[in-house]
């Protein structure tokens, strides 16, 4: 029997819309990593796009776990010398881009390199209700079905 290598002619990619409304960031960056690098299909080759695209709506209503809220800290640098910055979870979700939790998330689940970046490409996040993604027709996901540990409550 030969061993399968999908090809990124013959991906059938699909559309799926997640709500983050009060699901935990963790388990939802890792189902959404899942879905893009494709790990759900017969077809998966490591190397090739074989995943679907995904749309998170909400996303500025998602939750952590424990004191992750205050006590978790993202960092970022300058590029100048002591120019390193730090952010709460609380701070990025009360700014401005409150997506950017679950697109680092997501982004920091899957392998660094030009195949992560294509990924990543994949993922459409936005903070409200709505997104410009309709003419896909997106099916539903519903994450929080899956497992009761999704939600928070």
């Amino acid at each position: 029997m030969k061993t399968y290598v999908a090809k990124p002619g013959e991906v059938d990619k699909k559309w799926l819309v997640i709500d983050a409304n009060g699901l935990v960031v963790g388990r939802l960056a890792a189902l959404i990593a899942t879905r893009l690098k494709g790990k759900h299909k017969s077809i998966y080759t490591p190397h090739v796009d074989c995943g679907d695209n995904v749309i998170v709506v909400n996303a500025d209503k998602v939750v952590f776990t424990g004191k992750k809220h205050e006590d978790k800290t993202y960092y970022h640098y300058t590029g100048f010398p002591g120019g390193i910055k730090e952010k709460s979870p609380r701070m990025i979700l009360e700014g401005r881009f409150p997506e950017r939790v679950v697109e680092k998330a997501v982004e920091r689940m899957l392998a660094r390199g030009p195949l992560q970046r294509q990924l990543m490409r994949n993922l459409k996040v936005y903070k409200g209700p709505n997104h410009p993604h309709a003419a896909q027709n997106p099916v539903a996901f519903d994450v929080a079905k899956l497992n009761s540990k999704n939600v928070r409550a």
